[in-house]
């Protein structure tokens, strides 16, 4: 699914990432990806796991979080490396995450040999910021 192959073929990646079992079941797909930044929406369905009140599930916010990371550093894999997945993840909570739909923009701050840091804004359908993340993405050398 989310394989190296990602900077020779990109639309193949996000057709990997939207096909994906477990991305289908919560409602997650791409929703716009260029360089160092990815975007994703979760369509809430009646399979959306839910937290306190009917808000999106914390543990789905924080897939989120960490599969955007993933979204903006695969929108430009160096020719030298291969991606070795999360190395770090934080979480901040802000507020429940109510409405139909809710996306997580991740912004790829530094790109360094061994790791990328990537910023994650998770926002509901009407503008408001829910949640906070930083992700620490490995990279190894050689392809």
């Amino acid at each position: 699914m989310l394989g190296t192959d990602a900077k020779a073929n990109p639309e193949g990646f996000v057709q990997g990432f939207n096909d994906n079992a477990f991305h289908r079941y919560l409602g997650l797909q791409v929703a716009e990806q260029r360089i160092d930044y990815g975007r994703l929406r979760l369509q809430r369905n009646a399979s959306t796991p839910t937290g306190i009140g009917g808000s999106v599930h914390g543990g789905v916010i924080a897939t989120m979080i960490d599969m955007a990371a993933v979204v903006a550093v695969f929108s430009d894999l160096p020719d030298s490396g291969a991606p070795a997945g999360t190395a770090d993840m934080a979480v901040t909570y802000l507020r429940q995450a109510h409405g139909t739909w809710v996306d997580a923009e991740a912004s790829v701050i530094k790109r360094g040999r061994q790791l990328c840091t990537v910023e994650v804004s998770v926002v509901n359908d009407e503008g408001v910021l829910c949640a906070r993340g930083r992700v620490l993405y490995a990279m190894r050398s050689g392809a």
